[in-house]
Parts: structure tokens; C-alpha cells; sequence
């Protein structure tokens, strides 16, 4: 059966090339299949990607109680006071808590290219907001001063956005400078900071949005939740930075799956009938070659391998180009959307090996369904009419 099998596939396959026209229609209906399920999976991959690395699993969050992000978060200066003293925060070279209260608002910036407004977050840091973040570096300028209307603004900012090293931006009734630009390979490039004391004062705030905190240990993250959760003057959400951006991705995965399941599933089956329209004229074109075969002794099975191999290749071939093609397209593509906060998060599609395999099992999928019933038909084809009729 085996030998049966080889001579057969290798007939059908060297016999592509002269009915190429048709096999292209399942190579190009795969490729396209695959091109837009990796797309769009590559977009929901670089946007969690982007906001995960965001998050250290050292460093604990805190928001007020109930609250689903730093957007509905409001901590007074009493309640950031006892919280900085909590145990369970490490402690710098002066013995201080590795601690910063930040301020988030929302601003209004023009979007490159159709010069629309579109929200972005300004965040008001304190002096060791940078101390938390190592992964943050100055790439262009430098760093805001202490008590000035200054801005650093994230490289993704720059790439979206009309903002730029000493451009004057206007929010709400308020002029800031642009002195520096960071990278951080994360979130934090969506963003602008400030000082948050000149922050508050500018937006007219008394409080804070959250509290970051490095933990102490191991046993850290215990000790911080207990003290907080025992204090009866305080009522605030604690979780590490690192889950707390995990749920931020949570309802843009889901739609993006979602989605990507629509969008697969229609193309996908309009891909199963040009697949069967294709592998239904292939049988029917070697009609008489498969009744010789069959007159000679080769077997049904043989014939059912042979054809669904057929499929498989073609299918294959397509979905190796729609991968390629959604890899040059797409990978690196720095685009934004709208984050938990209603802000822009600036991210970039990324076309991992992982989703390059998805693309491809849903193109032999497909393949396996589109040269099914062609297959059978072919193995259960009358040897006398077949020869009679051709």
C-alpha cells in the first residue's frame, strides 16, 4: 500500500504544474486565511506582550478599593503616607521606602498623519518613580526637572503623536515643554511624565491614582497586603504590578479572539469550497489515469492517500505563504489603540513561531476537509465507466 501510495502521490503532485491555475485557487485562498488569522493573533500577542513586560512581579500595586484601574483611582496624601510606611516595602540606600505616589490624567494629543485628537495619558511621577523602572532609559534630551512644566514622553509617543524634543504642548489651559523622550520597551513608551507635584497643581488635583512599591522578599508581598488590609483607615486594592497589567489585556484578547474566529471561520470556509471545486476538477481531469491505475491492481486506499496528500501540499503551501506575507506585513507594525484607561497604548504586532504554527494547522485543516470527499469520490469511481466515458 505504501509503494502504491508514493507512485501515486508522485504522479498527481508532478502533474501540478500542468493545472497550476487551479491549484492557485487553494493556495492563494489559504494564504489569505492564514495572512489575517496570524494578523489579527499577532496583534492581540503584541499588544499583551507590550503591556505584560510592563509589569515587574517585585513590585506591588496599590488602588483604591474596588477600583478596575488607575483611571477610577483616588488615594488621599494621608492614605499614601501609611501606605509608604507599610511593611513589607524595601528600603533604598537612605533608608527610605522604594515607593512612588503617581498621578495619572487624561490629555488630548494630535495623531500623526490625519492630525486628529486623541487621548493619552500624562503621568505624575515622583522622585523615585525612575528608580522603579530601570528598564526606563533617556534616549533623547533629559529628564524633566523637579517644580517645572516638563514632559518626557515615550518613544511610542513620538511614533504616533505630534510630540517632540522641545515642542510646546497645551493641556487643559496649561503649556508644558517637551525636554526628553524614554524608552522602555513596554507600556510606559504610551505615555508622557511629569513631576506629579507640578501635575497636580497644573490639573488642579489633590490626590494620587496609585502607589508602586518594591517588595521586600519573598514573604514581601504578604506582609504589604496584610499591614494594608489590617489598617482600618485604608481600603485599597493590592496585586503586583505584573498581574495588574496581565487583567489590563484580558478584554482586548478576548474580542481579538473572537474576532480572529469570525473572520477564519467565514474565510476558512470559502477556502473549503475552492479547495473541493479544485480537488473535484483534479479527480475528474485524471478520471481515466486513476481507472488504469485502478485496473493494474492499485487499491481504493492508495487513491483516498493519494489525493488528500495532494490537498495537504497545496495547502500547505498556502498557508506558508500567508505566513510569510503576514510576517512581512505585519511583524514590528507599530499601531495604537485604546487602553483600560480610554488612553492610546502605542504597541507593535508580533508574529511569533507559535502563531505561525496555528496558521498552519488551520491550513491542513482545511486542506483535510477540501480534499476529503474529492478523495473518496476518486476511490469509489467505476473502473469500466470511468473508461468508457474518457
Amino acid at each position: 500500500m505504501l509503494s502504491q501510495t508514493t507512485a501515486i502521490t508522485s504522479l498527481n503532485l508532478k502533474s501540478i504544474p500542468e493545472r497550476w491555475g487551479a491549484s492557485l485557487v487553494i493556495v492563494v485562498g489559504l494564504a489569505g486565511v492564514v495572512a489575517v488569522f496570524t494578523a489579527l493573533l499577532a496583534m492581540a500577542e503584541g499588544f499583551q506582550s507590550t503591556l505584560k513586560s510592563a509589569g515587574r512581579a517585585d513590585v506591588a500595586m496599590v488602588l483604591r478599593g474596588g477600583s478596575q484601574a488607575e483611571l477610577n483611582s483616588a488615594l488621599l496624601r494621608d492614605q499614601v503616607t501609611l501606605i509608604k510606611q507599610a511593611s513589607g516595602i524595601a528600603k533604598d540606600s537612605d533608608d527610605q521606602p522604594l515607593a512612588s505616589a503617581e498621578m495619572i490624567v487624561i490629555a488630548e494629543l494630535a495623531k500623526k498623519g490625519d492630525r486628529s485628537a486623541q487621548n493619552v495619558t500624562v503621568r505624575g511621577v515622583g522622585p523615585k518613580g525612575l528608580k522603579l523602572r530601570p528598564q526606563v532609559k533617556i534616549i533623547e534630551g533629559r529628564m524633566f526637572e523637579t517644580g517645572k512644566r516638563e514632559l518626557i514622553v515615550g518613544r511610542g509617543v513620538t511614533q504616533q503623536f505630534e510630540a517632540k524634543v522641545d515642542q510646546t504642548l497645551r493641556f487643559r489651559g496649561s503649556d508644558w515643554t517637551v525636554v526628553g523622550v524614554f524608552e522602555s520597551g513596554d507600556a510606559n513608551e504610551s505615555e508622557l511624565w511629569c513631576d506629579v507635584e507640578v501635575a497636580q497643581t497644573s490639573f488642579n488635583r489633590q490626590g494620587f491614582s496609585s502607589v508602586r512599591a518594591v517588595l521586600d522578599g519573598a514573604n514581601g508581598m504578604t506582609m504589604f497586603k496584610d499591614a494594608l488590609t489590617a489598617d482600618p483607615r485604608l481600603s485599597v486594592d493590592v496585586q503586583t504590578e505584573q498581574e495588574y497589567y496581565s487583567g489590563q489585556t484580558k478584554q482586548f484578547r478576548a474580542t481579538i479572539g473572537v474576532l480572529a474566529g469570525i473572520v477564519t471561520g467565514i474565510m476558512g470556509l470559502g477556502a473549503i469550497f475552492a479547495a473541493l471545486n479544485t480537488m473535484y476538477a483534479a479527480v475528474a481531469t485524471r478520471a481515466r489515469e486513476i481507472a488504469t491505475l485502478r485496473a493494474l491492481g492499485f487499491g481504493g486506499l492508495p487513491v483516498v492517500l493519494s489525493v488528500m496528500i495532494e490537498s495537504l501540499v497545496l495547502a500547505l503551501i498556502g498557508g506558508a505563504i500567508g505566513a510569510v506575507i503576514a510576517y512581512l506585513l505585519f511583524n514590528n507594525l507599530s499601531v495604537s489603540t485604546l487602553g483600560q484607561n480610554f488612553t492610546q497604548v502605542v504597541f507593535a504586532f508580533k508574529v511569533t513561531p507559535a502563531l505561525v504554527v496555528r496558521g498552519l494547522i488551520i491550513a491542513v485543516i482545511i486542506g483535510m476537509f477540501g480534499g476529503f470527499l474529492p478523495a473518496i469520490r476518486a476511490a469509489r469511481m467505476p473502473i469500466t465507466t470511468a473508461l468508457r466515458e474518457l
